[in-house]
């Protein structure tokens, strides 16, 4: 049985058919499609020499014991956002089980080291606002304190939600057991952006995953009739969020992959006839490098003073969540880039906006790194997500000789 990726992409229609609707991919975690898509999945591992587990936390293993139990682990995740795409996550999981079927056949199901899989539980965190809620637990970087009594929109807690599924989040931490012998992780994921469409290139290796600093920011001016109020007597709260929102550009446009979002504005008294009083807002600022991230966050803060006192208003941050940039292993990058330039001729480094799971499985300090294939019209978390079919199977391909190369690394370093 020879690599097929042929088969990967009929299996991946295959789930589509089974778990989307006309508005896209329903497989939201903790719910029943999620738990429809993981049998389907299981059965898909009829005739392989293997053991299936959830862990702690939800987490699905699929193992190929090896002569070694050193292990070397493929994944990503097969839940998506309402409405979501096709390939999501899911590309990363059956494209992993492809190459488990190709090395149990080569190696007559005893590879010269263990092989796993890993399904990843609720990595969007669409349901409960808590995205890598599963590899978090696995990492030992969880939260759960303060994510079991989060909610869904039906006022289900995420405790009642994960329990239905056999999992009780008390003991979600203990997932961090199945760390032991991991040798290094790989992930194929679809780029979700519009960078490989527009450089025409299918394929590119993942320096790591941008820093993330996620703030409130809240400006008060002084609410006052919009009618009678003159122009200049105005302590107007939103005007220094709108220069702020434009300067953002500025900000990231200094630096290569830096991004920056106001992705929400809310006003108050929020009415035609008044002048804002408050204006709240949210900013995301993204890079790869910790300090070009704390720069921009000063960059950003500075601006906010300064247009908030040209208005005759104040300004207060608030910080909401962040995690620090995580750049992958330089020898499984050196891997990759050979993988792709032997599978497309050429090799891009380009970093992750988006959070991954890989993220915290190289905060767990085990050796990562992923692929991206290129995303149509760089579109995601819809249901027009689409990827060139023979792009999908050089990504395959790809991540078959990058999971070789690993193997043979494992072999000559950690095994005596």
């Amino acid at each position: 049985m020879s690599l097929n990726p042929s088969r990967t992409i009929a299996e991946l229609k295959e789930l589509r058919a089974l778990t989307a609707d006309a508005d896209g991919a329903q497989r939201v975690a903790w719910t029943d499609t999620w738990l429809q898509a993981r049998d389907w999945f299981s059965g898909k591992l009829d005739g392989l020499p293997v053991e299936q587990h959830l862990d702690a936390a939800g987490n699905s293993w699929v193992t190929l014991p090896g002569d070694s139990e050193v292990s070397l682990v493929l994944g990503s995740h097969l839940d998506s956002v309402p409405n979501g795409g096709w390939l999501d996550g899911a590309l990363g999981v059956m494209a992993g089980l492809e190459v488990m079927r190709r090395i149990s056949d080569e190696f007559n199901g005893k590879p010269p080291i263990t092989i796993r899989l890993v399904d990843w539980a609720d990595e969007e965190g669409a349901r409960f606002g808590r995205s890598l809620l599963g590899s978090s637990a696995f990492a030992g970087t969880h939260s759960l304190d303060a994510d079991r009594v989060r909610k869904d929109k039906d006022g289900i807690t995420l405790e009642e939600a994960v329990r239905r599924c056999g999992v009780e989040i008390d003991h979600m931490p203990d997932a961090a057991a199945e760390q032991e012998n991991i040798a290094a992780y790989l992930e194929l994921h679809i780029e979700q952006g519009p960078v490989l469409e527009r450089i025409g290139k299918p394929l590119a290796v993942v320096l790591g995953t941008k820093g993330v600093e996620r703030h409130s920011i809240t400006f008060t001016g002084q609410e006052a009739h919009s009618g009678s109020t003159p122009m200049m007597d105005r302590k107007d709260a939103l005007a220094p969020l709108a220069k702020l929102a434009l300067e953002i550009y500025g900000i990231a446009g200094k630096h290569r992959d830096a991004v920056c979002t106001i992705g929400s504005v809310k006003t108050f008294p929020g009415i035609v006839t008044a002048v804002v009083g408050t204006c709240e807002a949210t900013l995301d600022q993204r890079d790869l490098d910790g300090r070009v991230l704390a720069q921009m966050y000063g960059e950003a803060k500075a601006a906010s003073e300064k247009f908030a006192t040209e208005h005759g208003c104040t300004v207060e941050w608030a910080r909401i969540w962040n995690i620090e940039p995580v750049p992958f292993h330089p020898k499984l990058l050196e891997f990759a880039e050979q993988a792709v330039t032997e599978t497309t001729g050429a090799a891009i480094r380009l970093p992750s906006g988006p959070l991954h799971d890989a993220a915290e499985v190289a905060r767990a300090g085990i050796p990562t790194v992923m692929l991206f294939v290129q995303s149509l019209k760089g579109i995601s978390h819809n249901k027009i997500e689409d990827t060139l079919e023979p792009h999908l199977e050089l990504a395959i391909q790809a991540l078959d000789r990058l999971t070789d190369k690993a193997m043979t690394w494992i072999q000559e370093t950690q095994i005596a």
